[in-house]
């Protein structure tokens, strides 16, 4: 993206003139080899400071680049007292996020045993007035991937899933959408489904540096025509209807997906607990 391109270079003639920057970092999706890059991505820019505060409460520094659109901050009550994030949304479409580090507190960062993970999934320097990265770990992207359960973490989930499956379908025969949804998509979605889907993907992989990116971005890459159809089942919209057949889709998945992976895992799979809540769930629903 060419906005992207020259905002970047922007930024980079600004700090390399301006003696109050003394570190410019580009972290995240575009200097990280696992992640997919296409004109949304963001700039992600880690401005170290020799006072971090006056460019915190002075943001007139933040138009040099261009006219905001919206802008989101956080100060560093987010961040245990570590740095800022100011991001921005520009009127060309390209969102930068700005951390701001007070010098001392990136120091701290560097002399950690371990890389945090906003530098794990990968950095470049592209300015450092005074060698303050010249100790900086490579990154492994370790935290990132895909790890292999236990077979405690492995019972938990399938546990979780098929004992919430019956507040989707109490609401449900309610009617009570915004709760079915709450719990379908936030709960079930978020928490169930995704590291099973993460965890039968990477099964086929030896466990071996594998990542989905977040929140399942690359699952249509890796799951085959047909699994990535009975995916896309588990959607739905308002209709109380194409929910219930959402919910059944989704027990369907959860059945094929923890089956594979018990079964490669050596685990044993709770199918009487399966059972017995796929009966609650077909009376309940009888009940309409």
């Amino acid at each position: 993206m060419k906005a992207r391109e020259e905002k970047l270079k922007q930024i980079i003639s600004w700090a390399e003139k301006n003696s109050d920057i003394r570190v410019v970092l580009l972290t995240s999706s575009l200097v990280n080899p696992y992640a997919p890059v296409d004109d949304f991505s963001d700039l992600d820019i880690e401005l170290v400071f020799e006072n971090q505060k006056e460019y915190q409460t002075d943001k007139t520094w933040i138009s040099l680049f261009g006219e905001p659109v919206s802008m989101v901050e956080e100060d560093d009550t987010y961040f245990d007292g570590k740095h800022t994030m100011k991001m921005v949304l520009y009127t060309d479409h390209v969102k930068v996020d700005f951390k701001l580090y007070q010098k001392s507190e990136f120091v701290k960062e560097v002399q950690e045993e371990t890389l945090p993970d906003d530098w794990d999934v990968g950095y470049k320097v592209l300015v450092d007035k005074d060698h303050l990265t010249k100790d900086v770990k490579p990154p492994t992207y370790q935290s990132i991937m895909i790890q292999q359960p236990t077979e405690q973490q492995f019972q938990q989930l399938m546990n979780d899933f098929w004992w919430d499956t019956t507040y989707v379908a109490k609401c449900l025969n309610r009617e009570d959408l915004f709760y079915a949804k709450f719990m379908s998509e936030n709960v079930i979605r978020t928490d169930y489904l995704v590291p099973l889907i993460e965890w039968y993907i990477a099964s086929f992989h030896d466990w071996k540096n594998i990542t989905t990116n977040k929140h399942g971005r690359l699952f249509k890459k890796y799951l085959s025509a047909e699994l990535w159809t009975q995916v896309e089942a588990t959607f739905s919209g308002s209709n109380i209807e194409d929910n219930w057949r959402a919910l059944h889709a989704s027990a369907d998945l959860v059945h094929e997906l923890g089956t594979v992976l018990a079964e490669k895992l050596n685990f044993e799979y709770p199918q009487r607990h399966e059972d017995d809540i796929r009966n609650y769930l077909d009376e309940v629903q009888s009940m309409l």
